[in-house]
């Protein structure tokens, strides 16, 4: 995800490295805080195989670049979009990188589909805690803070399915869901 992230914000236009490093950060570091030790050879691992191109920036003096985006690398990203990954579908943090990038797709088709693909998922029956292969539901749960985590987790859900549905212009689903 975090070269979905480093191409997506290059697709938006150049970039020294310091401030994709912020917007990067911005964007995962609450859950998943980026190191240096982790953006700085993912660039360098995309600038290898020509996804990203770094120039010498003329404003900042020369131990700084500008990064960015080849049309190899614009191509390699709207890969990315069109076909997360499953876990790229059913993990919060990594989907919601996908999401943030999603409107660079060319095609409201290729971005619906992407989007269906997350609401299928949401709507499987799931917990954090199963009886067997019975996922159990929070009314069941004694304990006060796993029934915390379970409705928290059904909310969350509920809200993005909603919204899934009102952007792909689908009715909402009775109260139930």
């Amino acid at each position: 995800m975090l070269e979905l992230a480093i191409l997506g914000f290059l697709a938006e236009g150049p970039l020294p490295g310091h401030e994709l490093r912020s917007r990067v950060s911005h964007l995962t570091g609450y859950t998943r805080p980026v190191s240096d030790g982790s953006l700085y050879p993912a660039i360098n691992r995309l600038a290898k195989a020509g996804l990203l191109e770094r120039q010498p920036d003329p404003r900042a003096g020369a131990a700084r670049y500008l990064l960015s985006l080849t049309e190899a690398g614009h191509a390699d990203m709207l890969q990315r979009l069109r076909k997360p990954a499953e876990h790229e579908i059913t993990d919060h943090t990594r989907f919601y990188t996908v999401l943030s990038f999603l409107s660079l797709l060319p095609g409201v088709a290729e971005q619906h589909a992407v989007l269906r693909r997350r609401l299928a998922f949401l709507e499987e029956p799931a917990s954090f805690f199963y009886d067997g292969d019975r996922p159990i539901r929070a009314e069941e749960v004694a304990d006060p803070y796993r029934r915390g985590l379970l409705l928290t987790a059904r909310a969350t859900s509920r809200a993005e399915r909603a919204w899934l549905r009102e952007a792909l212009g689908e009715e909402p689903l009775e109260k139930n869901s």
